[in-house]
């Protein structure tokens, strides 16, 4: 159906409004321009799942949430980054790696791949305890790993897909592997059945601390520049609802009541729209 002109303009500032909030547009930063030559096949589920803005940002909230709970991952960012003041930077870049990885060319993927396993390689310290950590740490790296890819996968099938089929799920996480083993994780699941276990058995790693819930916190009542209170609120409420209890509970947060269906319908209607938007021509 075509356009009229007043539709189309507010599809244009729409789209240029959330391009602001995952772009540094100030210093002339671009969207990352999908690829012919990249790691993955169009159309296939890793660019699906992660094409879906909203879906990946409750899953992204979600999926850090989670790696706030090993403290060896917990400790790296508080010890060599600047996330207290500059969370949206931070998330921005991550978000933008991920872009590059899924939908760039082939050869710019592995640079940013192999830029971000220098930067692993210059991360490391002591713990509190004492025990020492470093950002190279296969078993820390799988953590971080399997709670992104599973909290992304949970996420896209909440809002978009609830139907999507067990055998695009398992492609998902095969397509995933290739990055994360890239970037030193180890073990790496290849299906549902491996995400499951892997999750199970690096549960045993995670800890509660103050630090972990501060930066619960502060994740979950950010202001993302360019994006309404309102927006962040609903954002953050979906992805405590999709937390395992346990997480909840290590990191003292509950399970959102009366505002769950509220929070999870303006989600999905605002999906919708974005996707709406981004669709047309």
């Amino acid at each position: 159906m075509p356009q009229t002109p007043l539709s189309e303009k507010l599809r244009l500032r729409l789209v240029d409004k959330v391009r602001g909030v995952f772009n540094d547009v100030e210093d002339g930063e671009q969207p990352v321009p999908p690829s012919e030559e990249a790691l993955f096949e169009k159309d296939t589920p890793i660019r699906m799942v992660h094409a879906d803005i909203v879906a990946m940002m409750v899953g992204g909230i979600r999926g850090l949430l989670l790696q706030m709970l090993h403290p060896h991952a917990l400790q790296g960012v508080l010890d060599h980054s600047n996330f207290r003041s500059d969370m949206h930077g931070r998330l921005r870049r991550t978000a933008r790696f991920i872009a590059v990885t899924s939908f760039g060319h082939r050869d710019d993927a592995r640079t940013a791949i192999e830029r971000v396993n220098r930067i692993h390689a210059a991360v490391g310290g002591t713990l509190p305890d004492g025990d020492p950590y470093s950002a190279t740490d296969p078993r820390v790296l799988a953590w971080v790993h399997v709670a992104e890819a599973t909290s992304f996968l949970a996420a896209y099938m909440r809002h978009v897909r609830p139907d999507m089929p067990g055998g695009e799920q398992d492609e998902y996480y095969r397509q995933f592997a290739i990055i994360a083993r890239a970037l030193g994780a180890d073990p790496v699941p290849t299906d549902r059945r491996e995400a499951e276990a892997i999750f199970r058995e690096l549960r045993a790693d995670l800890r509660t601390s103050p630090e972990a819930r501060e930066i619960a916190d502060l994740v979950l009542n950010q202001r993302p520049q360019g994006a309404p209170p309102a927006v962040q609120a609903m954002l953050g409420a979906e992805a405590v609802a999709l937390l395992p209890p346990f997480a909840r509970s290590l990191l003292g947060l509950e399970r959102p009541g009366l505002t769950a269906l509220p929070a999870r319908a303006a989600t999905w209607s605002m999906g919708k729209t974005l996707r709406w938007a981004f669709r047309q021509g």
